[in-house]
Order: structure tokens, then sequence, then C-alpha cells
């Protein structure tokens, strides 16, 4: 014999065929598997070591064998677990007496070979019927699995002698693992939550302390791809926690971005959490100006297409972000995006209010001299968000005129696209509107006839845009020559408004872990007590809107003081501490620096929604400078909750203990 064999494996095929099963198939297969390997006659033969066993493979080719020959109605009809087992076991002897067991996708390959002592192993399989199988599984599998369950229920099986007696004492212990079934995964949640956060902690080490983690396991930081492969893994588990994925994510990127500022990883990364443009192409470094127009182009269709919310002022953001990037971008595009891009962030910066900076891009585009090679792009009409009464009824006036050409002609040919702008003439137009808006002089910024003679097509929008003008347009007025060639080089760096950047992301964050907070309450409300709003009046208390924040504390304490289970905040990790403030981060820090164990095990740092809501609610209280009644209240509360958490909760204990001394020194 070799060092080292090989052998076939279709464990990956039988994983998909079992999970293909009924469920009454997948329960036969665990009672088969439980009985064979609980018999030692079975599996073992103490008079001869090393003659064949059955194992949980020939349960298995059994059961795939079974569930192929077999009809739906043998499984269903009548259904009797303990008979259809006996039946199978039955048909296990069989293939013994004739020491043939055929596996399931090898024809030529026989699992019973002549080390088999045959005899024995079938002699005890034709000897299980009903009422010997029925009896085995009530003392081996039911009455065991009792003994993991609380003693008023186990009792129940002290006296099994009436058929009512097991089925109240089975029944008990079904309801028993239901509820606890509840808990369990509430647990698998707060594992993943935990995993979730390392995993983002690790990621600001690989970003910001490259040498630290070199030679450790800390090197992958939050990229595109990575975010892509969190989320549909996490949707494969439970697509809650894509969701709270997400919140993190966003605060993750607000961190970064409040270090470093926002770069072009953390733009790719924030396009992903949006939902845009996961595909292949956007994980290699190949991107060219054109790829990133197109890429703000998609983030604003979106926002034209939906309200304003928090997700889509942010894309409005992140698409600005782009057009700029595609403006840096030096490649053979570079020119033919140019004014289009320029457009695009007029349009952008006008919809939002901020008149002079879409001004200065609109001149970007009229004070270009060559416009050559912009006719390769156009502005898409149903990129636009709201602008004015003029683009939209223009944009719908053309569209109309085709339908009604093409109806009165009968043409067959394909339609040309006519929802679209020049973007020449769009940019004069915008500049126009802005001069005006502005109450400056518009002879600088008006169209002259030379400029729309010298276009290389003007589409049916543009000549019902021009016409919305009425007549302001003096060519007498303007003179080509005082227009020099832009500057392009002044589009160098990103002009991105990073605290109003920040202020969404910790929204949409605040957001997200709501909505999961919500969902978990929904499913797990009779396992454990979740209030909703601990992250709202967490945002609320740092943006200073303090009277909405002591409100939503104050519910969440009236439901926490007596909890059953509530969820944990660990505040160890950068993406939760930005929404804290300075005292009980200093707080935090100094107990991982006093307490080694906190620097050991990152779930010893962890404050519980009621400490954080007596925390933020007496911050209020003292922010808004209440009463001593209203402190008296608090101090009582505060000494319910130290009576709740355990002397090892550290930091709980410590924030109460501080909260208590500041409300101390305020009434002394």
């Amino acid at each position: 014999m070799r060092e080292q064999q090989w052998r076939l494996s279709f464990s990956r095929a039988e994983i998909v065929l079992i999970n293909s099963w009924i469920p009454v198939q997948q329960i036969v297969y665990h009672m088969l598997r439980v009985f064979v390997k609980s018999d030692d006659r079975l599996t073992d033969s103490a008079d001869n070591p090393e003659a064949g066993k059955l194992s949980n493979y020939h349960i298995k080719t059994l059961m795939l064998w079974a569930c192929e020959l077999k009809p739906k109605s043998w499984w269903t009809d009548d259904l009797n677990l303990v008979r259809i087992c006996v039946e199978l076991l039955h048909t296990l002897a069989d293939w013994l007496t004739d020491a043939r067991c055929q596996h399931y996708f090898i024809d030529y390959c026989n699992l019973i070979d002549n080390s088999f002592n045959v005899t024995n192993i079938r002699d005890l399989l034709l000897s299980v019927d009903k009422t010997w199988l029925s009896t085995w599984f009530l003392n081996n599998y039911i009455r065991q699995s009792s003994q993991l369950c609380p003693d008023n229920i186990s009792r129940l099986f002290v006296d099994l002698s009436t058929v009512m007696k097991v089925q109240h004492a089975v029944s008990a212990v079904v309801a028993y693992r239901l509820n606890s079934l509840l808990s369990d995964l509430r647990l698998l949640f707060s594992c993943e939550e935990m995993r979730i956060a390392l995993y983002m902690r690790e990621s600001q080490i690989a970003v910001f302390n490259p040498d630290i983690c070199r030679n450790q396991e800390y090197k992958y930081p939050l990229t595109a791809r990575s975010c892509v492969c969190w989320m549909t893994e996490l949707a494969k588990i439970d697509l809650r926690l894509s969701v709270y994925f997400a919140g993190v994510a966003f605060l993750h990127v607000a961190f970064r971005t409040l270090r470093h500022g926002l770069n072009d990883e953390l733009m790719d990364i924030l396009a992903t959490l949006s939902g845009q443009f996961i595909c292949g192409r956007r994980y290699s470094n190949n991107f060219t100006s054109s790829l990133l127009l197109d890429t703000a182009a998609e983030l604003m269709k979106v926002v034209a297409n939906k309200s304003l919310s928090t997700v889509q002022l942010m894309q409005t953001e992140l698409s600005k972000a782009y057009l700029y990037r595609a403006l840096r971008y030096k490649d053979s595009d570079c020119d033919s995006i140019y004014c289009v891009a320029n457009v695009y962030l007029a349009i952008l910066y006008y919809t939002a209010g901020q008149y002079q900076t879409a001004i200065d891009h609109c001149t970007l585009v009229t004070k270009s001299q060559d416009h050559s090679q912009c006719g390769s792009h156009v502005v898409q009409g149903e990129l636009l968000p709201r602008i004015n009464d003029d683009v939209d009824n223009s944009l719908g006036l053309a569209v109309f005129y085709q339908h009604i050409l093409s109806v009165t002609l009968n043409q067959q040919q394909q339609k040309q696209h006519v929802s679209v702008f020049t973007t020449e003439l769009l940019a004069h137009y915008l500049h126009t509107r802005l001069a005006s808006v502005t109450q400056r002089s518009i002879s600088g910024s008006q169209l002259c006839a030379k400029s729309i003679s010298e276009m290389h097509q003007l589409h049916i929008s543009d000549l019902l845009l021009l016409k919305s003008l009425n007549g302001t347009l003096e060519p007498s007025i303007c003179d080509m020559s005082e227009w020099s060639e832009c500057d392009r080089s002044a589009v160098s760096e990103i002009e991105q408004d990073t605290p109003e950047l920040i202020k969404l992301l910790h929204k949409s964050a605040v957001e997200r872990l709501t909505k999961y907070r919500q969902l978990l309450a929904h499913h797990f409300g009779s396992v454990a007590t979740i209030v909703t709003t601990d992250f709202e009046a967490l945002y609320a208390y740092k943006r200073g809107d303090y009277q909405q924040c002591l409100h939503m504390c104050t519910q969440n304490v009236h439901m926490l003081l007596y909890p059953v289970f509530m969820p944990n905040i660990i505040l160890t990790f950068p993406e939760f501490i930005q929404l804290l403030d300075d005292d009980i981060v200093s707080l935090t820090a100094l107990t991982v620096i006093v307490d080694p164990n906190c620097r050991r095990d990152s779930g010893c740092v962890c404050i519980s929604q009621l400490t954080l809501s007596l925390y933020l609610m007496t911050q209020c209280h003292l922010k808004l400078r209440h009463s001593v009644t209203s402190l008296a209240q608090a101090l009582d509360y505060i000494e319910g909750a130290q009576r709740i958490h355990p002397s090892y909760r550290i930091l709980d204990q410590l924030t109460l203990k501080l909260i208590e001394r500041k409300i101390v020194v305020y009434v002394g």
C-alpha cells in the first residue's frame, strides 16, 4: 500500500440529493442512523475485529436507493415512521443475504464484501419489528432527549405505562424544544453580530496599521468584492444579517472617511452597499473614465426615480464622487466624457441649491472651444432629477412628437431615442437660468447663434428647450473670441462635502440597524426583550435632539427593567465608538487599559441596551436642566439596573456608577 491513497467522493452530490428529500425521508434517515450507530451488535464484532461492519454510508446508500425507487405514496400514505424504518431495515437484511449493496453512483462497486459477518447482522435486522423498534426509540432516544429538558418535563417519563402518558410526555418535549429553538437561534444571531463586528475591526487594523498585521491574520480589509461575498453568504444564513452587515459597513466607511477622506476604494464599497453595479468588471483595476461615468449615471438613475430618502441623498453624493473621479482619469476616453460629466455635476449641484458650484461646472463646458469629441455623449433625460418645468416639458413633448410622427407616417424602423439633450446646449441653458436665479448679468452666459450653428447635431428636446428661453438669446452680446480654452487641470481633486457625507452615512447606518432590531423583535419577541430604538436614540443624542432622545430612552428603560434577554453594543469597535460622546468613550478606553481581560476578549467591553438607555436618559436630563424629581427617578432606575447586571459586566457597572455620580454632583 502506498503512503498516500485516493478515493472518489460524491459528498456534494449527496448533499444536493438529501436536501431535495421531503421531511419524512429526512426524519427516517436520521432515525436509522441513530439506531445503527447506537446498537453495538451492528457496528462492532468482539469475536472478529477485522470483520466488516455496518456504517452510516450503508444507511445513506439504502436511503438514496429507497428515495429513488419507492413512490411518494409509500412514504406519505398511512404515515408511520417506525413502520418505514422496519421495512427499510429488512431491505438491508436482504442485501446482506445476497452480499450485494450496490453503490449509488458507481455501478460496479459493491459495498458488502466477504469480510462481513452476514448471518449475525442479517438475523438482528430481521428480528426488528414495529413493537420492538417503538420501544427502543422510546427508551434510547426520546427518554434520553427528555434529560436535556427541565425537571418538570423529564419527570413525565418516569411513568410511561399508557399511550396517553407517552403522548403527553413527548408533546411536552416537543413544545419545550420548539421554544428553546428560538433562544438558540437568537444566540446564533448574537454570534454572527460579533463575527461581523470583529471583521470590521480587523479591517480597520489592516488599513491603518499594515505593519502590525503583516504577520498576523488581519490581512483582508473591507472591499467591494468582500462586501458582495459577506452579503451573499449572510443571506444564505438569514437575510436579516445582511441588513446588520450593511449598517455596520456604513459606520465602517464613515470612520475611515473621517480619518483619511473618501477614496476610490470607499466609493466602490458604498456603491456596492447601495445595491448598484455588483458585477465582475467592477472588481478589476481596469477602470476607464467612461466606466466611471456609467457608474455615476446608474446612481443618478436610481435617485431620479425615487424620493429623496437618506440612501438616495447618499447616492447623490456618491454620484458626484464618481463624476469627479471620471474627470481625474487620464485615458483615451477622458476628452469625450469631459463635457457630459461637468453637465451632470452642474445638474446635481443645481438641484441641491448650490448655484455657484453649478455655474462653475457650466462654465467649464461653455468656455471649452473644442467640442469635437463631445458628440459621442449626450445628457440622458431619464437620469435627470427634477430640474424645472422647462426641462420636463421639453422631454415630454419630444417623446410625444416622436409618437405622433411614428403613428402618422406608419414608421416601422427603430425609434430614435429622443429623451436627450446636447451637453453644450444644456450647459448654456443652465448657465443662463442660474445667472437669472443669482441675479447676475447673463450676457456672458447667453448662447450665441454662432455656437448653435457650430453644433454637430441638435435634438428635438434641444430646440424645445431653446424655445422656453422666450427670445432672451441675443447673439450680438456674445463674443466667442473672449472665451479662452478651459483649464481642465482645475478639476483635479474631488470637491466632496465630507461632513455632510458623514452625516448621511451615520443616518443610513442607524436606519439599517434600527430595521435589524425591528426584525429581531418581531421574530424573537417571545424569548427576548429587544427595544428597537437604541440606535435612533444614540443618533438623536449625537445630533443634539435631546428631547427626542429622552423620550425614546425613557420608553426603553421601562421595557428593559425586567428583561428576559437583551442585546449588547460592543464599545471597543470604532464603528460604534464614533456615535458615542467623550465621557463613555473615555470610560471604555480606561476599562480596556486597566483590565487585561478586556484586551483579550472584546465581549467583555460591551454595554447593554438598558445601561445605554439610562446613560443617554441621564445625559439628556442634565443637558435640558430638568428638575431634581426627574433625576431622583433616574437614580431608582440605576439602582435596579445595578441589581440586574452581574459583577463581571464591568463596563455596565462602571457606566452606571458614572451616571449615578453625575446625578449626585448635579443635585448636590
